[in-house]
């Protein structure tokens, strides 16, 4: 277990007395009806099952409101004899059959298990991995399944699901095969109209401007929603684009941002994703990729008392003609550039027209270009990565079957449009008939947690340094979130302590880990309902995705070893990309990689762990390990360790610094202090702390070299930690000769 606890954490179950629960900070006899209910589930299990004692304690016995040292004492005494390397990791939540069989899964496995499994078909829980052996073995039944689950039509049907052909040269532009060959769609159409998962009158988005907190809730039903986009949709036509033109939008995540989104597809041409965080230059470099034709934009993004410019930014990119919508209220910040059109005036078009609020959606071959979308591109141009109308069908269907979203359900992921998970927002949602919530601010705070509460979130996704804010910050305490259903985590390496912290703010909803990429339309391996959830792991690839770990000669592991290497995927997962709109894209995800049965894998470029248990860890990059002593070890491995070391540090990034002269690499640890007083004393204490976690904990070789503190860590847009730029300004750390730094 976390050697990072102190211990009183440590102690097993049996030995936690009356005494070491007070402790935690909880009244003598609070503390001792706890004990006794602590005694009964003990006695309840006879000494067998962890995993049942752990369930019980946290479904029955651990309450929100409880101090987080008692939540540890629990967790980490109930699993202080489990051994790992023999079980994988210990379960953190374990379905029970009744929630199994409500899950969106388990419904259709209740309905027709033996159809689709066969007589050996039990529940969904012992079939789950049958169930997920069929999407590979037969895309075609299990496709056709889910389309008709989530209740997809299309306007020209597929021939089939999926044709493979013999062609050389195809094989090399589509190498895992050509999807839903002769499909017409308009998925933004798709995503609007009533079916048996959503009605007119259902609520399509839920949203609320930071610092209206007590204020109601705003909401837009399906068909108002409907009727806006159509409105936008006519005006766009006034612009006299040819179709199939790129348009940007660059603009908070908002219901006006969806609304636009939506409308730009359905009229037949292209969003080109642009965050609102950018500075001048990284607009310009999309705005030339996808060479835009028009942009949507913000004249400023309003943050609690702050107005931070963005118009003007679009302006200094040298935009083409740019719609702009009010930040606050209806007036502009700003005077418009010539040529520009305020919002306002944009909707004033369609004032004359007969059907204004009526569009006829332009329906495309399913492989046309919908969205684009762009990676990090922390070094170097980023990556211009189409998405299809097809795309979002994988985005949604990966909602179905792993984060179990279904009709009436509330989702709400805090980020923007400029990433995939904004797109993967709008079509989880709409798709699935549920409502999308949308937080027009800044999620760290006590604003968005109180709005998770009152807007009644089911599924609330987000990235691990959003709970570490919470958590810091203190500001779920006293909230009611029992209306969520399960947590949903991607972005970056989530913590065992942080994600214990946030499923007991909920009454322990499990974590669902999901990860993926933009260039995949949604994760490669997830987490699922059906499976026991253990923290900071995966539980299975996701539905319809064949996952390889490269050994060292290049070629994947029996799926039966355990092991760590270069992870690698199966060339036919539904959604991913086929072309680069700047990069030639066999070169990029195929050039170079090993076949298997006839098929050559797909480059990732994670490395990835498969454990005891069938478990799997993600340890980031593989250009994120190092080699300290002989021995090559993942940042996020380092970092896992390090970040629940001492409580003066928010947050750590691990790296390795060559030495002067060659020879092994040695460990720097840069820190983020959670008060920055503290950046005056002596690192010596936590760096001494680092390396007796790090030795006790991975191995007795590790040595911490360096310690470094920093304001905060230099991440990308979409969260991910630049362990290049720290590499770079620690460089000559060595010259110093000094074993801390500070900036």
């Amino acid at each position: 277990m976390n050697s990072n606890t102190n211990d009183m954490f440590h102690q097993r179950l049996e030995n936690i007395t009356v005494s070491h629960i007070a402790e935690s900070g909880i009244s003598g006899a609070e503390a001792s009806a706890f004990h006794a209910k602590l005694q009964s589930i003990l006695k309840e299990c006879g000494g067998g099952s962890r995993a049942l004692a752990w369930n019980l304690i946290s479904q029955s016995l651990l309450q929100p409101f409880h101090p987080f040292s008692l939540h540890q004492m629990m967790y980490y005494g109930c699993y202080a004899d489990w051994d790992a390397a023999k079980n994988g990791p210990p379960p953190a939540w374990t379905p029970s059959l009744e929630i199994a069989v409500s899950t969106n899964i388990g419904r259709l496995l209740q309905r027709r298990g033996v159809e689709l499994i066969g007589s050996a078909y039990t529940n969904p829980i012992a079939s789950f991995s049958r169930f997920y052996k069929l999407s590979i073995e037969n895309p075609e039944i299990y496709w056709n399944v889910v389309f008709h689950e989530m209740d997809i039509s299309f306007n020209v049907p597929p021939s089939r699901i999926l044709h493979v052909t013999s062609s050389k040269e195809d094989n090399k532009s589509f190498p895992g095969g050509v999807w839903l060959p002769g499909a017409m769609l308009n998925i933004a159409e798709t995503s609007l109209v009533p079916n048996s998962k959503k009605k007119p009158n259902d609520v399509a988005i839920i949203w609320q401007d930071e610092g209206k907190n007590d204020f109601p809730l705003n909401v837009v039903t399906y068909e108002e929603l409907r009727l806006k986009v159509c409105q936008v949709a006519n005006a766009l036509e006034t612009l006299c684009l040819p179709k199939g033109s790129a348009i940007a939008i660059d603009m908070p995540m908002a219901s006006t941002a969806v609304i636009i989104y939506l409308a730009v597809i359905l009229a037949g041409y292209v969003v080109v994703s642009i965050a609102d965080s950018f500075v001048a230059r990284e607009i310009s470099t999309r705005l030339r990729i996808s060479k835009a034709m028009a942009i949507f934009t913000q004249d400023a993004i309003i943050r609690g008392d702050k107005t931070l410019p963005l118009y003007a930014r679009v302006i200094e990119a040298n935009s083409p003609i740019a719609i702009v919508i009010p930040g606050r209220d209806s007036s502009l910040c700003m005077p418009l550039r010539e040529g520009d059109i305020s919002w306002e005036d944009f909707l004033e078009r369609t004032r004359l027209l007969d059907r204004a609020y009526e569009y006829k959606a332009v329906v495309q071959p399913v492989q046309s270009m919908s969205n684009i979308l762009f990676s990090s591109g922390t070094t170097g141009e980023p990556k211009a990565i189409p998405w299809t109308h097809a795309t979002p069908l994988k985005a949604a269907a990966d909602a179905w079957a792993h984060t179990d979203i279904r009709s009436g359900d509330v989702v709400c992921w805090p980020t923007n449009l400029g990433w995939m998970m904004g797109p993967w927002l709008v079509y989880a949602s709409l798709l699935n008939g549920a409502s999308m919530a949308i937080y027009n601010g800044s999620p760290t705070g006590a604003g968005f947690t109180k709005f998770i509460q009152d807007a009644k979130v089911t599924m609330l996704g987000l990235v691990p340094s959003l709970a570490r804010s919470w958590k810091h910050m203190n500001c779920v305490a006293g909230l009611d979130w029992s209306n969520i259903r399960c947590f949903n985590s991607s972005g970056e390496a989530s913590n065992i302590d942080e994600y214990l912290w946030l499923m007991g703010r909920a009454s322990y909803r499990p974590v669902i880990e999901y990860c993926g990429g933009t260039e995949i339309g949604g994760a490669f391996v997830a987490g699922s309902m059906l499976q026991s959830q253990s923290l900071a792991a995966f539980s299975t690839p996701a539905m319809g995705c064949s996952i390889f770990i490269l050994g060292e000669d290049g070629n994947p592991l029996p799926d039966d070893k355990i092991g760590i290497g270069e992870l690698a995927l199966h060339p036919s997962i539904f959604g991913s990309s086929t072309t680069l709109l700047n990069a030639n894209h066999y070169d990029i995800y195929f050039k170079g990689m090993p076949c298997h049965n006839g098929k050559i894998l797909r480059r990732h470029g994670d490395e990835f762990e498969r454990t005891v248990g069938g478990y799997f860890r993600a340890h980031g990059r593989v250009d994120d390990t190092m080699n300290l002593g002989g021995i090559k070890v993942s940042s996020v491995e380092i970092e896992r360790v390090c970040n629940g070391v001492d409580g003066r540090v928010l947050e750590t990034a691990a790296i390795g610094i060559p030495p002067n002269g060659g020879g092994p690499e040695q460990l720097l640890i840069v820190i983020v202090l959670k008060d920055a007083k503290n950046a005056e004393t002596s690192f010596e204490d936590i760096k001494a702390s680092f390396n007796s976690a790090l030795q006790k904990t991975l191995n007795p070789l590790f040595k911490v070299s360096f310690i470094a503190a920093v304001p905060s860590l230099p991440r990308t847009a979409s969260n991910k930690i630049m362990r290049r730029v720290l590499r770079t300004r620690f460089a000559d750390i060595n010259n110093s000769n000094a074993r801390f730094a500070k900036i």
